[in-house]
């Protein structure tokens, strides 16, 4: 069985795409690629097609995870490819639950930090565009943080 998973913030350029390198990097660590397939996406379209922000990609690279990729918007029938829909933010998910199809769609959406049991239910991953300082490095901390909560419950639920 092969679960998918794609992880959803507005541009698909700093978040998302860090939620997805950092879950690639637990999965490989946990031998389980070849059961689990990840993509990341975006709710906005302004980034299409443009690599991961740089200063990501420098925070990611120094703890030894590889950002790839290049942006994309979330599709409808993302709705119908993927099992869950990893919202980044409560905008991101109501942004999702916005598009989604039909309720089987809307079932698939979740808050990615609702997956850490040391975070408050409902929490944001903060985006970290704007801001100066330690941001990035703080959204790898929740990244990996979330991505064991996810991965456990990946494990439990489908038996992996």
């Amino acid at each position: 069985m092969l679960v998918r998973v794609c992880f959803v913030c507005l541009g698909n350029i700093c978040r998302s795409p860090t939620a997805e390198a950092t879950m690639r990097r637990l999965l490989e660590l946990e031998q389980l690629t070849a059961q689990v397939d990840i993509d990341s996406a975006g709710t906005g379209g302004w980034h299409v097609g443009e690599p991961p922000d740089p200063r990501a990609t420098a925070s990611a690279k120094r703890r030894g995870i590889e950002l790839a990729g290049r942006a994309r918007t979330v599709e409808t029938k993302d709705f119908g490819r993927f099992d869950y829909l990893i919202a980044m933010d409560r905008a991101n998910q109501r942004d999702l639950l916005r598009i989604a199809p039909d309720d089987v769609a809307k079932a698939k959406i979740v808050l990615f930090r609702n997956y850490d049991p040391d975070s408050p239910r409902d929490a944001d991953v903060p985006d970290p565009y704007y801001g100066e300082g330690d941001g990035f490095e703080t959204v790898l901390d929740i990244c990996e943080a979330a991505s064991h909560g996810l991965l456990r419950h990946i494990r439990e639920s489908h038996r992996l």
